[in-house]
């Protein structure tokens, strides 16, 4: 019987050093998942990768592919040009929280949170439908994945692109 648990407890050992070995940064999860190519196209334009592969910790709303389709038609390309960079570094940073937040941790109600792009709001609401963010032009994204778990944050997928602008309304 202690032949089995000290090979139960090694094996143990062994596959949580492996899983630590394997551990992403947040940009590593996003390069490595198509539905962000969009996302990590910005990044890189942006010069955000090292940043957001640092230690953190970060909660980044990370919209979709699909997201960034919905845009205006030009938009996602005149941002990706280097003149725009400063705007697009903004809408990036609007994204991003400076604290770990899973989904546990947004409180129910609607709540203000500060992005890292501290000049502007967030309103985050959780409910029994859902976790939603109301951005600055008013419009309301909705976080269609919770908690994938990065080394250096979480990611919370969204299904709209967060932009900056006027404080949104909340509570």
């Amino acid at each position: 019987m202690k032949m089995n648990l000290k090979a139960t407890a090694a094996a143990l050992t062994l596959s949580l050093s492996a899983a630590a070995v394997n551990a992403e940064t947040i940009v590593e999860i996003a390069a490595g998942d198509e539905r962000f190519s969009t996302l990590v196209a910005a990044v890189t334009a942006a010069g955000l990768v090292d940043t957001l592969s640092g230690p953190g910790p970060f909660t980044v709303y990370a919209p979709v592919n699909d997201a960034f389709a919905a845009l205006p038609e030009g938009t996602v390309e005149t941002l990706l040009l280097p003149e725009n960079k400063d705007q697009l570094t903004n809408v990036l940073l609007y994204h991003v929280d400076d604290r770990k937040l899973s989904a546990n941790m947004i409180p129910a109600g609607s709540n203000y949170f500060r992005p890292i792009l501290d000049s502007e709001r967030l309103c985050i609401t959780a409910g029994s439908g859902g976790v939603t963010i109301a951005d600055g032009t008013g419009e309301m994204a909705n976080v269609v994945i919770a908690d994938i778990m990065a080394d250096n944050g979480v990611i919370h997928v969204i299904d709209k692109v967060l932009l900056p602008g006027t404080r949104p309304a909340c509570h």
